[in-house]
Order: structure tokens, then C-alpha cells, then sequence
């Protein structure tokens, strides 16, 4: 099978959620939104045959990533690459697609959970709600923003995007982007996508307004019929509870019809880690290396 892997290009994204929603798993890292906007960093490319979207990193190294169509309609040993002579190996592989190859195909498929890669998966109404024991400094926190700021939620318009481009470029100063190639590339990602608002599919932001400042934003996408996915959070840490309070404002402003948020991966940092659990994720979308072909 011959691929011919090309960059990935706004014209095709609705295309690609049309495959995409064929998918027994939709994961983070598979919205268009986050291909596009980390392109750049991973040196992503795809290519396209008549079932699925292969994609290929080659930054730092190269790497497939799952291929998304209609898994479970894939004749998966006609499909793959001939592994006789070397072995293919698939990174952020869901688990739903893992269990298929592992079924499928008798040519040997190592698979290892990535933990860092797995998506954190929420209750909507739990986190608009934050009721009980478990979210108790949560809550406590958003009402002392409540109480001591007077502000106002705004979706994403012309306005609002250019502040949040500014806050962004802010952020990165008080965070000294420039001493993280981690947080640098993000902010080139972040950047990135709100440059090119208009042209996104399925997106939505939302914003806390403040004396006509713009204090935290959330960058989200419409990923399933019932699953909304958190892109990017930021918030001046100047005004106590803004990243609880944009959190819990954003899911009740945009998570109307939603019952799941996906607030995707915490990438093995710890800080990252135990933010996310302090919210109570109700699952986790597990994801996996795959190795087909004998190592």
C-alpha cells in the first residue's frame, strides 16, 4: 500500500469529521482542531485512502499515529502495510482500535499503555454543579470569585478573540514562555487557532470580562454529539478561583446537550496530573502503543 502524505490543510476538515465520527472512540488528540494547531510541532501529515485518514508525525521522530475511519469495517491484515520485513508502530492508538488489531491480525501486536496520553474524561453536570464533598474547595472557590469581582461571561466574537490573544501573549510573560519549549509551543498552537477562529469547525470559546478586561479564557471543540473537548484554559492567576470559575462558567454557558467533557491529557507532569484529578474524572479514554510485526 502506497501513502502520500501531504499537510494538513483547512479545505478537508469537514472530510475529516466525517471519518472522524466513524470512530468508536474520538479522542483529543484526533479532533481536527488539535491536528491543525499542533501541525507545526510535531510535523504532522496525513494521507488519504478510500476508508481511512493515516497520519504520521515526524517531529521528534517519526511515528504513525491511529489511522481513523470506520475501524471496525477495516480488513485490517489486506489494510496494513507489509510488516514482514520491519515493524509499524502506532503511537496514541484508543483502546477501542487496540483491541481490534489485537483481534484481528496473527502477526505479532505488542500494545502498552501510555499513561500520559490518556484522556481525562468528566460529568458535565458535575462540574456546572460542583455539589458534594469531592468538589468542596472547588465550589468555595468560585464563590469567592463570584463575590469579589463583578464580571461577565462573553463568548468568543472579533472583541474577545483579540483580547484573548493579547491575555495569551501576556500569559506567556508572566510565565516566561520563552524558558519552556513545552509552553512555547503551545502558546504557537494557541496563537495559531485564534488567528484562524473563523475558519474552525466545531469550535467555542468562552471568556471572563472584568473592569473591560479580559481575565481567563477556555478554547473548546464540539467533538461527538455528547462529548466536548477542552482545548486550552488560561487564566490570570492575579484574580483568586478565575481558572475554577472559567472552568464552571464555560460548561455552563457552551455544555448545554453535552454529558461528557474531555479535558484531554496530563502528559506525565505531575502538576498537570493532580490538577486534573482534583476535578473527579468519572472515566478515562485509555490510550496505547502498538507495535504490529515482530521487534
Amino acid at each position: 500500500m502506497q501513502l502520500s502524505f501531504e499537510p494538513i490543510r483547512l479545505n478537508r476538515q469537514s472530510e475529516y469529521h466525517r471519518r472522524l465520527q466513524q470512530c468508536s472512540q474520538a479522542s483529543s488528540d484526533y479532533s481536527f482542531i488539535n491536528l491543525w494547531s499542533w501541525a507545526g510541532e510535531y510535523n504532522l501529515r496525513w494521507a488519504w485512502d478510500e476508508h481511512l485518514v493515516w497520519i504520521k508525525q515526524t517531529q521528534p521522530a517519526e511515528q504513525f499515529w491511529a489511522p481513523i475511519g470506520d475501524w471496525e469495517r477495516i480488513d485490517w491484515p489486506q489494510h496494513l502495510p507489509d510488516t514482514s520485513a520491519h515493524p509499524i508502530q502506532f503511537t496514541r492508538v484508543p483502546q477501542a482500535l487496540a483491541d481490534i488489531l489485537t483481534s484481528q491480525l496473527e502477526t505479532p501486536v505488542t500494545i502498552e499503555p501510555v499513561r500520559g496520553h490518556w484522556d481525562y474524561l468528566y460529568d458535565v453536570g458535575e462540574l456546572i454543579r460542583l455539589s458534594g464533598n469531592r468538589f468542596h474547595k472547588k465550589k468555595n472557590l468560585v464563590k469567592q470569585f463570584q463575590k469579589k469581582y463583578r464580571f461577565e461571561y462573553a463568548p468568543f466574537t472579533g472583541r474577545v478573540i483579540d483580547w484573548a490573544m493579547q491575555m495569551q501573549s501576556d500569559w506567556c510573560l508572566w510565565r516566561d514562555c520563552e524558558a519552556s519549549e513545552t509552553l512555547a509551543a503551545e502558546n504557537r498552537a494557541i496563537q495559531r487557532t485564534l488567528a484562524h477562529w473563523d475558519r474552525l469547525e466545531n469550535i467555542v470559546g468562552g471568556a471572563l470580562i472584568t473592569d473591560d478586561r479580559l481575565i481567563a479564557y477556555t478554547v473548546g471543540e464540539k467533538l461527538t454529539a455528547d462529548t466536548l473537548l477542552i482545548h486550552f484554559e488560561k487564566a490570570n492567576q492575579d484574580y483568586k478561583g478565575a481558572y475554577q470559575a472559567i472552568n464552571q462558567q464555560f460548561l455552563e454557558h457552551e455544555g448545554s446537550g453535552f454529558t461528557i467533557v474531555n479535558r484531554e491529557q496530563d502528559l506525565d507532569s505531575e502538576g498537570l496530573r493532580k490538577a486534573k484529578k482534583s476535578y473527579n474524572p468519572v472515566d478515562f479514554l485509555r490510550k496505547y502503543q502498538v507495535s504490529i510485526g515482530r521487534l
